[in-house]
């Protein structure tokens, strides 16, 4: 038990010994000095909200501003000093001007509460519950009003006349098909939903033997119709084509000529209406 003892005195004395040798050689700590001059901290200082919106007022140097209830912005500057006129206006050195209405007191930009509602006001508005009297006499006054409401299908609203719905393929007065072949359509729709396939005729002139549209696929967008050179596809005014099965909507050459022929006196009048602007 007492060689324990000894053993661990001598090793508290070594330490001890070797701390104070080590602290020895190292260099005295010197005190901590401010990474930047102050001139640069009450610049940084200035990007705090506390400080953002205090008002230079100037102190016992008359340079120096300290902060004060207000909103007005103090700008940061680059270690020069800010002096402060006894003008309306305030001159700093970094060239920056704003005007101060020394009428409304000291910082010129307390906010006017005199403009706003009065305590009466706002006491009637939280006893006498106003906005909702307001909204029920809007409610009173449409309740007499006709109504807006139309009674579809029974009523329909008016469409323009560039309204983009149901294909079809239009005819020649003669009945015989607009559409020459030319793939342009099909080259244009960014959907990619047009397939085309044509050949030449015994009179030599080409026609399509396939139009097929998968109306799954159309996005509307009208590509085809302005890039047709004969107007012979276009987007009819028909919405109402919701079908039950998705292969109802894969549209072939007969049928897309079966729709123009329904629907060619109404384009025409379309055309007719809207000939101005094309």
């Amino acid at each position: 038990m007492a060689f324990a003892r000894s053993a661990l005195r001598t090793g508290t004395l070594a330490t001890r010994s070797t701390f104070a040798s080590s602290s020895l050689l190292r260099p005295s700590p010197t005190p901590m000095a401010l990474p930047i001059p102050p001139r640069q901290m009450l610049r940084a200082l200035s990007t705090t909200p506390a400080f953002r919106y205090a008002t230079p007022v100037s102190s016992g140097s008359g340079s120096v501003p300290r902060p004060q209830t207000g909103p007005t912005q103090v700008p940061a500057t680059q270690g020069q000093d800010i002096p402060i006129n006894d003008a309306a206006t305030l001159d700093y050195q970094g060239g920056l001007q704003y005007e101060v209405d020394t009428s409304k007191g000291p910082s010129g930009a307390y906010p006017d509460y005199s403009k706003g509602p009065s305590a009466l006001d706002k006491a009637g508005q939280l006893f006498f519950f106003t906005e909702i009297l307001r909204g029920m006499w809007i409610v009173l006054e449409n309740f007499f009003r006709p109504p807006y409401t139309i009674m579809y299908p029974h009523e329909k609203g008016p469409m323009s006349p560039r309204f983009r719905g149901e294909h079809a393929l239009r005819r020649y007065p003669s009945g015989e098909e607009r559409c020459i072949a030319c793939k342009l359509c099909e080259a244009i729709c960014p959907a990619q939903a047009i397939t085309i396939e044509s050949e030449p005729r015994d009179d030599g002139a080409r026609r399509t033997t396939r139009y097929d549209i998968d109306m799954t696929k159309c996005i509307y967008c009208g590509f085809c119709q302005e890039a047709c050179p004969v107007d012979a596809i276009v987007e009819t005014q028909n919405v109402e084509y919701s079908t039950e099965w998705r292969e109802e909507l894969l549209y072939n050459k007969e049928k897309l000529l079966a729709n123009g022929d329904k629907t060619e006196s109404e384009y025409a009048a379309n055309l007719a209406a809207d000939h101005l602007y094309r």
